[in-house]
């Protein structure tokens, strides 16, 4: 059925064009009007700008000449800005900008085109001032300002838009130097010689450091579509910045780095963005991550970044390449109500030697070479809600998928099955050879240590260790929790296994590539069944720090009690695990007739009333072998007196580095901190945290402490000349 058609009358179609021909060539006269008017209106516009400068960032704006050059270019000379009282910030001999009308008229100011001749940016530093401070002294006005409701994705969206707003489609840019000065002295320098965008093609040359290196950042420019895709290399060398090695004692070169801006949209209070960043030979250095080189040939990342009004996140359909290995991450931090922190990963189900091969070189020493075969999958959840972080949740799990290890490389992993030799280190420095094997008259097998000693060390230092995997999550789950509350890290989460780990097969170094090697070859050890765990136990045991120069089981019970480790009775064992984490001031703990002080007894029957509770020693109301703890009587002559107070943390806080080698994390002393201390009820038991205090200058203390020292070395050949 054909519907009606709509006349509409000859003389409204003749109003409409009246009308629309009237707002036309009103149109027409103010813009001839404008134009005819331009330079006074520029001139005022430029005095409004100079004005606010000034006024807001006590910025002193100057500027030789300005005026149009064509309908909406502008053509200035001789412009400089110096801050109030600070060295001169920026010159500009020869400046010309044209803008594009139609954004004008919506308020946005996009260039079309810049040419710039012979400019200079020159940040001076001197002494804590510098000719930048104007920036942070807006923002901190700014934060006394009421602020609105929190906008993330709107906030990135404008600054994107206005960053790419202020790159011309075409441009020409010759001999534009950026300085950074301390104290008179050129840091940094990047003298622009040329820098040209044709018709989306960008080109440049950079010198580095007055010939040093010369820089080139070439590729796509489109700030129009929001299209980006440039390469920043150097001729015949790498690029690399020598001032970050002289002020943050980090190296970092590389041999090109890729970044490309695909697609940005802002829609329903969403701001997307999709984009990729690659690198090629990446090379770190910092004393933090690696004491070598670490090297990555071959990375890449596939960027999605979602922002909303309240969170930032880099979404999980995000991909990184190491090589040939890939994994998906997610990371989203929240700000409201409360902030909230979560970091997911998953590396799908892939060849295992190419994960191996994927990492950077020169991150896992002991593993180089090692070849593999068969699959593995890793998944990783992080998520901590600060409002309640209890509730953090912590999952880790690398899954085999038949998989084997074919040859060893750099180190044997199965190397302590038979007797070895370990080296422990104080100080940084080794302290001797100890042979772990039967030619050592202090080894002493697993069976032939006392029930007492091991069961007290399990249930201090690791309960589940004869089942675990290497790994407890809920022991990492409840330190992430204990850490955030006290803004501090007062506990660990390593097992018997991490610490065995990280003194027989790695160095000494506190670093992040240690820690993370350290996780793998305890992963390998334990889910390839490498090392039994009786004889990961009698290693332990073995060589774990009981004193000043003692170590393992078999020199401690001689030294303290003058007894074999068999013969431990439940006292001396509970003192003995009371006394890993923090081996050198266990002597402290005595007094001078050779009993233990008083603090100690809540932690005594802390500990007994646990093992008690599993089966792991009678229950016992009068503190589990407490008053039965006597110290070997040649070692009582050397104790101080009982008068005297002792601050045990100043060992800590030596004028000498502290010594990296140790078989537990140092936070565990949270027991003595717990129950250390002077004038305690014996008979409470409800464990008191007090610690010992001393009203002595930090000369007395190193006095005292070398004291100690003397008599330690007069105790230690004194036994070895009774034996």
């Amino acid at each position: 059925m054909d519907l009606p058609k709509i006349r509409i009358p000859q003389k409204y179609i003749k109003i409409a064009a009246w009308v629309l021909g009237v707002f036309l060539l009103l149109f027409m006269v103010a813009g001839l009007v404008a134009y005819s008017k331009r330079a006074e209106l520029l001139k005022t516009m430029m005095a409004r700008a100079i004005s606010k400068a000034d006024k807001n960032y006590g910025l002193q704006v100057k500027i030789g000449s300005a005026g149009f050059n064509g309908l909406s270019t502008v053509h200035m000379t001789d412009i400089s800005v110096l801050p109030k009282d600070r060295d001169t910030l920026s010159t500009i001999s020869d400046i010309t900008i044209g803008v594009k009308l139609f954004p004008l008229l919506f308020g946005d100011v996009k260039l079309s085109k810049m040419t710039l001749n012979n400019g200079k940016v020159m940040v001076v530093k001197r002494d804590s001032l510098t000719n930048i401070d104007f920036i942070l002294k807006r923002k901190k006005k700014d934060s006394t300002e009421v602020k609105g409701e929190l906008d993330l994705a709107g906030l990135a969206n404008n600054l994107l838009n206005q960053v790419l707003y202020k790159i011309p489609d075409e441009m020409e840019v010759h001999q534009l130097l950026f300085e950074f000065k301390e104290n008179d002295t050129t840091q940094l320098s990047f003298l622009t010689t040329s820098a040209t965008i044709d018709n989306g093609d960008l080109k440049s040359t950079i010198v580095v450091n007055k010939n040093e290196a010369t820089w080139h950042a070439n590729g796509l420019m489109e700030p129009a579509k929001k299209r980006m895709d440039v390469l920043l290399f150097a001729d015949q060398k790498k690029v690399e910045l020598p001032y970050l090695n002289k002020k943050l004692g980090a190296k970092l070169s590389f041999d090109t780095v890729r970044t490309e801006l695909k697609e940005a949209r802002y829609r329903d209070d969403t701001f997307k963005l999709k984009g990729s960043w690659s690198v090629k030979n990446l090379l770190i250095n910092h004393e933090k991550i690696a004491l070598n080189d670490i090297v990555v040939p071959d990375a890449k990342v596939d960027a999605d970044i979602i922002i909303g009004k309240t969170y930032a996140a880099l979404d999980s359909s995000s991909t990184v390449y190491l090589h040939q290995a890939k994994f998906h991450p997610f990371i989203k931090y929240t700000l409201k109500p409360h902030k909230i922190y979560e970091v997911k990963i998953h590396a799908p189900e892939q060849d295992a030697q190419n994960i191996l091969n994927g990492f950077p070189r020169g991150l896992f020493e002991s593993l180089d070479g090692l070849k593999v075969q068969g699959k593995v999958k890793y998944d990783f959840l992080f998520h901590l809600d600060t409002a309640i972080p209890d509730s953090v949740t912590f999952t880790s799990s690398l899954t085999p998928n038949n998989f084997k290890i074919l040859s060893w490389g750099k180190t044997n992993l199965q190397k302590i099955n038979k007797p070895f030799v370990y080296t422990p280190y104080e100080y940084g420095k080794p302290m001797r050879d100890i042979v772990i094997g039967p030619s050592n008259p202090n080894y002493t097998p697993l069976n032939q240590i006392s029930n007492n000693f091991k069961n007290a060390v399990l249930t201090a230092e690791d309960p589940s260790f004869m089942s675990h995997k290497g790994f407890v999550m809920e022991s990492f789950r409840k330190s992430f929790a204990v850490n955030f509350k006290e803004k501090r890290f007062v506990r660990g989460g390593s097992t018997i296994s991490m610490q065995l780990v990280k003194n027989v097969f790695l160095s000494r170094n506190k670093t992040l590539s240690r820690k993370a090697e350290e996780i793998l070859i305890v992963w390998l050890i334990e889910n390839n069944n490498l090392i039994s765990k009786q004889r990961m136990l009698e290693v332990y045991f073995n060589i774990i720090e009981m004193g000043k120069n003692i170590y393992g089981i078999g020199e401690a019970s001689r030294y303290y009690f003058g007894k074999t480790p068999a013969n431990l009775n439940i006292g001396e064992g509970i003192f003995l695990a009371n006394i890993i984490p923090r081996p050198k001031i266990a002597l402290y703990k005595f007094r001078s007739d050779g009993g233990l002080k008083d603090y100690m007894f809540p932690y005594f029957k802390y500990m007994g009333n646990i093992m008690a509770r599993r089966g792991l020693t009678p229950p016992d109301t009068s503190g589990y072998g407490f008053y039965n703890v006597r110290l070997r009587e040649g070692l009582r002559q050397y104790l101080l007196p009982d008068t005297t107070t002792l601050d045990t943390t100043a060992f800590d806080d030596d004028d000498i580095e502290k010594p990296v080698i140790q078989m537990q994390d140092d936070a565990k002393s949270l027991f003595d901190r717990i129950f250390g201390g002077k004038n305690k009820d014996t008979t409470s038991n409800r464990p008191t945290k007090t610690t010992d205090t001393v009203q002595k200058t930090k000369k007395q203390l190193r006095q005292e402490r070398r004291e100690q020292r003397q008599k330690e070395k007069e105790m230690e050949d004194k036994q070895r000349g009774d034996s």
